[in-house]
């Protein structure tokens, strides 16, 4: 299990998706510093902004929950194959969702008038190795089944 890459690879991708949990996405100063970031509070009562950060706060632990249950599927690399597959397209989500609030909040600053100055922050980059990571993964298990189909052939 532990021998394999791909292990190596979905274990480190959980690590980064359950790191950028932790840190902010973007941010905004207009005097006040704002935070987009997975577990922080609602700072505006848009309903679309509420939404995309409440759906970046459930992405981001189900993108690190279903790499670490493919880690340990190394036997059925087909359900694996599949979880990864998952994992990417929740990552993809994610990764949406992040700028989905952030959009939201810049348009709201800029109906109100409000002069700010905007940046990506930490759990942005976070989140950028995930995908690789992902797609080193899958590679892994295609390996690791072509290796399996030639012993059965002998």
């Amino acid at each position: 299990m532990l021998a394999r890459i791909q292990s190596l690879y979905l274990f480190l991708a959980a690590l980064f998706a359950v790191a950028s949990m932790f840190f902010p996405f973007w941010s905004f100063s207009s005097g006040q510093v704002f935070i987009i970031s997975d577990l922080s509070a609602s700072q505006l009562s848009d309903v679309t902004y509420s939404i995309a950060c409440f759906a970046g706060s459930a992405f981001s632990p189900l993108t690190a929950l279903i790499s670490i249950v493919a880690v340990f599927l190394y036997k059925n690399r087909d359900l694996q194959n599949q979880l990864i597959i998952v994992a990417f397209i929740l990552f993809i989500g994610d990764l949406f969702s992040g700028f989905a609030a952030a959009h939201f909040m810049n348009q709201h600053f800029l109906g109100t008038g409000t002069a700010i100055t905007h940046k990506p922050e930490a759990g942005l980059f976070l989140m950028l190795p995930e995908p690789v990571l992902f797609i080193l993964a899958l590679q892994g298990v295609k390996k690791d089944d072509k290796i399996a189909n030639a012993y059965k052939r002998l």
